[in-house]
C-alpha cells in the first residue's frame, strides 16, 4: 500500500549526523551549482534554486515536490485498469542481412594489440576490471578465508595442513515488505579487516547491509546492520570505498481490477488515484521509511526510460553509517564500473530480477531503438555526474562495456534503429556529452552477441546463430577501430578469459552445424596473429552439461604459474551434479580431469580460491578443503 499523501515541502534527509551530499550538477568543466544549504561564506542567503544540468539529458527538480510530481506524472502514463503496464511485447529481430565483410591478412596489417590485461584479484574473486573488486560468497586475505553459509559468516584459518574453522557469526535476517525472511548473507566484500555483507529479501525489494569487524577473526563483531528498501544489483570495491547499486522499481500498490459494466473505467480511475497518493518514500530507497537520498541528488532523465530509481550508495566500512548517495530516476540493473567511472545504461522495464550480484542478467531491451548512457566520475565516496549520451542498439550486460584512457567502448546488438548486425562503438567525453568517436559494424549479421572481452587496445566479440564467429577488433586508435580478423567454428563461447598475451579460453556450448546445442565446451584460442585467430584445441563435455562461467565467471579460476584452469561444469536442473574441470595447458593443447565436488543447488556456490601459500581452497556447500591439483 502507498503511504499517506505527501506534505509538499522540501525534504532534507539525514543519513548520518553529518550527511555528505554528492552534487549531481558539479560536472567537470560545467561550473553550475545546486541549491544546497548556504555555508559560512554565503552570508546567510537562502539556497540558490536548483537548475537543470548543462546536459539536458539529466535535470534536477527544484525541490522535493517537483521531484515527486515527475515520478507521478510518468507513472500515470503507465497505470491502467489492471495496474502497472500491460502485456509484454517481445521484439524478435530478423536474422536477414548480408554477410559481414571479412578482413584478410592481405589488407589488414598485423596489429600491436594484445590480450595482456589480467583479471586476477587478491581477494580470490575472478573480476571484470583490474583494481575493482566484486562481491562474492567467498573472500580471502592472507591466511584468512571467509565464506557465507545459511545466514552465517564463517572464518577459516587456511595457513595449516587443513582449513580450520575459527568462528561463526550469525547475521540478521533480510526481511521483505511481506514479512518473509530472506538470505541475510548473500555476498560480501572484504576491506581493511572488515567484511561488508549484502543480503536480499525473498521479494527482492529490500537489502540488508551488514558490516562485520574481523580484527579478531576468532571473535568477529557486527558493527552495523542497515536494511534498505531497495534491491542491490551490483557491489564494487574501489580501494577502501564500498559502492552499492540499489534499484527501486514501481511501487507495490493495492490496485483494483475491472468488475462490472463500467469496471475498466472505475478500476483505471481508482488506480490512478493510488498513484497520485504515492510519496517519495514509495519511489526512493529508504531506511525505516525515510528516503536515503536527498531530493537534489536525484537526476531526472529526459528520455522515456524505465520508471523507478537507481541509486549509487557509497561508504567506507571504517565508518559504515556515513554514506553518500547519488540517484537517477530510472530503474536499471545494467551498470559498469571502471577504476574511476560509473556508467549507467537505461533500459525498458525488465520483468523479474537476477538474485546473483556477479551473474550476467539477460533480456534487456532498448527503449526506442537507442540506449541512454550516464557517466559519473568517482572520487573517494563521491560520484559526480560528468556526461551522458546514447547509442543506437541494445547492450546485453555489463561485460559489453569497458573504459580505458578516457574512452568508453560498448558492444551493441541490433534494435529498431540499426541493421540486423552487431557493432563495437567508442565514445569520449566532450564537455558534458558522450560523443561517438569510432565504430565497427556488420559483426555477426543476423546473430546474437554471446560474449565480449576487452583489453587495453583490443576487443574480442563472439556472436552465434549456427556457428561461432569470433571477431578481433583493434582499438589502438579509438577514433578508427577496425576489424582485424575472425574465426568461424561450431558452437559458441559465453565467457572469455585471457591466458597471457597469446592465448584465450572460451567457455560455452558445443553445437551442431545447424545451431543445436549439445553440451558444454572449453575452447583454446591462439590470438598471436589477430588477423588470423585460430582455435588450437577444444574439450567437449557430456551432453546436457553447462559451463558455470557462462553465467557466473566467478566459478572460473586461472592459475598462470601452473598453466591450469579450474572451472565448474554442471549437469541437470533437478538432481544437479557439479564437477571441477581441471584444464591443463601445454604446447597449444588442453588435457582435462573431472572431479565431482557437489550436488543440488549448492553447485552454484562452488568456488576455487587461490591462496598465498600456493594452495587452492575448494569451497562447497558444507565444506572448505584444499583442492588436489
Amino acid at each position: 500500500m502507498a503511504t499517506a499523501p505527501p506534505t509538499r515541502t522540501r525534504l532534507r534527509t539525514l543519513v548520518t549526523g553529518a550527511t555528505v551530499v554528492t552534487s549531481l550538477a558539479a560536472a567537470v568543466g560545467v561550473g553550475y551549482a545546486l541549491g544546497n544549504d548556504p555555508g559560512p561564506g554565503d552570508g546567510g542567503r537562502p539556497p540558490a534554486s536548483p537548475i537543470a544540468l548543462a546536459n539536458a539529458d539529466l535535470t534536477v527538480a527544484a525541490g522535493c515536490e517537483e521531484l515527486l510530481d515527475s515520478y507521478v506524472d510518468r507513472a500515470l502514463e503507465a497505470v491502467g485498469p489492471y495496474g502497472w503496464g500491460g502485456p509484454v511485447v517481445y521484439d524478435v529481430m530478423s536474422g536477414a542481412g548480408a554477410a559481414a565483410s571479412e578482413a584478410t591478412s592481405s589488407d589488414a596489417a598485423r596489429s600491436t594489440a594484445s590480450t595482456s590485461r589480467s583479471t586476477s584479484n587478491e581477494s580470490g574473486t575472478n573480476v571484470q576490471e583490474v583494481g575493482v573488486d566484486e562481491a562474492d560468497v567467498v573472500k580471502v586475505a592472507g591466511s584468512l578465508l571467509l565464506r557465507l553459509r545459511d545466514g552465517e559468516l564463517l572464518a577459516y584459518d587456511v595457513a595449516g595442513e587443513e582449513p580450520r574453522l575459527l568462528s561463526s557469526t550469525p547475521l540478521d535476517d533480510a526481511r521483505g515488505s511481506d514479512g518473509w525472511v530472506g538470505d541475510p548473507g548473500g555476498e560480501m566484500v572484504l576491506v581493511g579487516g572488515r567484511a561488508v555483507v549484502l543480503g536480499t529479501s525473498p521479494d527482492g525489494r529490500t537489502t540488508t547491509i551488514t558490516t562485520v569487524d574481523l580484527a579478531d577473526p576468532n571473535s568477529p563483531a557486527v558493527v552495523d546492520a542497515t536494511t534498505v528498501a531497495g534491491r542491490a544489483s551490483a557491489v564494487r570495491l574501489h580501494g577502501d570505498v564500498v559502492r552499492v547499486v540499489l534499484q527501486n522499481g514501481l511501487p507495490e500498490l493495492d490496485f483494483s481490477v475491472p468488475d462490472g459494466a463500467l469496471g475498466q473505467l472505475r478500476a483505471r480511475l481508482r488506480n490512478r488515484a493510488l498513484v497520485r497518493a504515492t510519496t517519495l518514500a514509495d519511489w526512493l530507497p529508504t531506511v525505516d521509511g525515510t528516503p536515503l537520498v536527498d531530493c537534489e541528488d536525484v537526476a531526472i532523465p529526459e528520455d522515456d526510460v524505465a520508471l523507478g530509481t537507481t541509486t549509487l550508495l557509497a561508504f567506507d566500512p571504517a565508518d559504515p553509517t556515513a554514506r553518500t548517495t547519488t540517484a537517477v530516476a530510472t530503474d536499471s540493473a545494467l551498470s559498469y564500473f571502471s577504476t574511476d567511472r560509473f556508467y549507467l545504461a537505461a533500459s525498458a522495464p525488465q520483468w523479474g530480477w537476477v538474485d546473483c550480484l556477479g551473474c550476467r542478467p539477460t533480456g534487456f531491451t532498448d527503449v526506442d531503438g537507442t540506449t541512454p548512457l550516464f557517466a559519473f566520475a568517482l572520487d573517494g565516496t563521491d560520484a559526480t555526474y560528468v556526461a551522458s549520451g546514447e547509442v543506437e542498439g541494445t547492450i546485453a550486460d555489463r561485460w559489453s562495456m569497458d573504459a580505458v584512457g578516457g574512452s568508453l567502448r560498448v558492444a551493441v546488438g541490433p534494435s529498431s534503429e540499426t541493421g540486423a548486425f552487431n557493432s563495437v562503438l567508442t565514445l569520449r567525453e566532450d564537455g558534458s556529452e558522450l560523443v561517438e568517436e569510432g565504430r565497427v559494424d556488420q559483426l555477426g549479421v543476423g546473430e546474437e552477441i554471446k560474449s565480449v572481452r576487452w583489453f587495453d587496445d583490443l576487443a574480442i566479440v563472439v556472436t552465434f546463430r549456427q556457428t561461432d564467429p569470433l571477431y578481433a577488433i583493434d582499438l589502438t586508435d579509438p577514433a578508427a577501430p577496425r576489424l582485424l580478423g575472425d574465426l568461424k567454428i561450431p558452437g559458441f563461447s559465453e565467457y572469455l578469459h585471457p591466458l597471457g598475451e597469446q592465448r584465450l579460453l572460451g567457455m560455452g556450448q558445443d553445437a551442431s552445424l545447424e545451431g543445436v546445442t549439445r553440451g558444454a565446451q572449453a575452447a583454446l584460442f591462439d590470438v598471436t596473429d589477430l588477423t588470423d585467430p585460430r582455435r588450437l584445441d577444444v574439450v567437449r563435455y557430456a551432453e546436457g552439461t553447462q559451463a558455470a562461467a557462462a553465467t557466473d565467471p566467478r566459478q572460473l579460476t586461472w592459475l598462470p604459474e601452473r598453466r591450469t584452469v579450474l572451472t565448474v561444469v554442471s549437469q541437470g536442473w533437478t538432481g544437479t551434479t557439479g564437477w571441477v574441470s581441471v584444464l591443463s595447458l601445454a604446447d597449444g593443447s588442453m588435457s582435462n580431469r573431472m572431479v565431482e565436488v557437489e550436488h543440488g543447488t549448492d553447485v552454484a556456490d562452488v568456488r576455487l580460491v587461490p591462496l598465498a601459500s600456493g594452495k587452492v581452497a575448494l569451497v562447497t556447500g558444507e565444506d572448505v578443503s584444499f583442492f588436489d591439483l
